[in-house]
């Protein structure tokens, strides 16, 4: 299992567009579990209302937790993606 850590720094988070996205980008990464962690909550990788309910704004740090498949290069692209986040 690895681990990294984001700062979302677009101005309105991860809002349903991008978090609809984010759903996409997790399930095409087959074999492997994504879990998205913010403080004290953790969720599945796979679920919009999941991620929604951890109603991340701009400057909230995450922690993605990638276990299975090629997690150095699922987690390239999931920098890629949190880095490249627009409105």
């Amino acid at each position: 299992m690895s681990c990294i850590e984001v700062t979302i720094s677009n101005e309105t988070g991860l809002h349903t567009r991008p978090g609809n996205e984010l759903v996409k980008l997790v399930k095409s990464f087959e074999g492997s579990t994504i879990e998205l962690e913010k403080g004290d909550r953790k969720v599945i990788g796979n679920s919009l209302l999941k991620i929604m309910s951890l109603a991340v704004k701009k400057g909230d740090m995450l922690k993605i937790h990638i276990s299975g498949g090629d997690e150095a290069k699922i987690g390239e692209q999931l920098v890629s993606f949190f880095a490249n986040l627009k409105d």
